[in-house]
Order: structure tokens, then sequence, then C-alpha cells
């Protein structure tokens, strides 16, 4: 139980933490051409880091095995956030890349620390997503009273027979207080 807080908290600040470096700049070029805007943040590692960040709040309101499998999809768009980082073929093939697709000129790229931001919040986000696929099981849960209610049918009285304060909570249930059973 004690673990609950901690492994949540880990989890929602490594997912932010990857999505705010995802769409930061991960490298500076200063080149005498046009730039390529496209290049120079990774919109993959944002996306990805969305959805761990989503996840997160997902495994708030589950129980059981939902809240296992939903964990372990953190975890996973954590591990593509990472893929994200070395898919580039190393940060530095990335600021190569612009370097090509600048069209005249000497250009410099240096690397921001934004890309190795959104390495440590997906490590974060994975270790809390290995730590709350395991733990889980011991976590508090949110109560039955907040579940959708049951699919059956409350009984009703014949209309002469409601009051005026059963008629109105058949009107809020969304039931048509003139019918009778049917």
């Amino acid at each position: 139980m004690r673990t609950f807080g901690p492994t949540i908290t880990a989890g929602l600040a490594g997912a932010a933490l990857a999505a705010w470096a995802g769409s930061s700049e991960w490298v500076k070029v200063t080149a005498p051409g046009p730039m390529p805007a496209d290049l120079n943040d990774s919109p993959a590692t944002t996306g990805l880091a969305l959805v761990a960040l989503a996840a997160w709040g997902v495994v708030l309101v589950t129980r059981g095995l939902v809240r296992r499998l939903v964990a372990a999809l953190a975890g996973l768009a954590g591990i593509g956030v990472i893929f994200t980082f070395f898919g580039h073929a190393g940060i530095d093939a990335l600021g190569r890349a612009i370097d090509s697709e600048v069209v005249w000129g000497e250009t410099q790229h240096t690397t921001t620390p934004w890309p190795y931001l959104a390495l440590l919040g997906a490590v974060v986000t994975v270790a809390a997503a290995a730590a709350g696929v395991r733990l889980a099981p011991s976590w508090p849960e949110m109560g039955r009273k907040y579940d959708a209610p049951a699919d059956s049918k409350p009984e009703q009285k014949p209309l002469e027979e409601q009051s005026t304060l059963d008629v109105w909570k058949s009107l809020d249930e969304g039931r048509d207080p003139t019918k009778g059973n049917e």
C-alpha cells in the first residue's frame, strides 16, 4: 500500500518529462541557410509519452487485471520512447541529418539536454510500470459506489402510489414514471 503513491508519482513524472522533452529542441544548429523544421524534435517521443501519461491516469481508476494491463501499456509506451531515442541512430546522427538538409553553407550542431531528459523520463516510466504490474494487487482501489449502476430495473409502483419525490427520482434516472413495470 505504501508503494502506490510513489509508483504512480514516478510514472506520471517520468511520462510528463518525456512528453515535455519530446516536444523541445533536441539539436541546435547554426547554419547560414534555411533550416528543416521537422528534424528538430521528436513527435514520436511526445506521442508515446502522452500514451504513457494517459495510462497512468487510467491506473488510478481501475482495479485488478485491467490495472496491471494498463500499467504494462505505460511500460510499453516508455520502451517506445527509449527506441525513439536510439532510433535516430544516435543523437549525433540526427545532427548530421539536419546538416544534410541545409541547402548551402557550413553548419554546426550541438545536442541539447532534451533527448537525454526524454530518455531519463522513459526509463523512470518503465521502472514505475514494472513496479506497477508487480505491486498492483496490493494497492488500494476505488470503491464500487463509483461503478456504473447494475442493469436491473428497479421496481416501479403505479403512478397513483408514487409520491412527488418518487416521480422526480424516476425522471432523474431516465425512467418514465407514468409507465408501470413492464
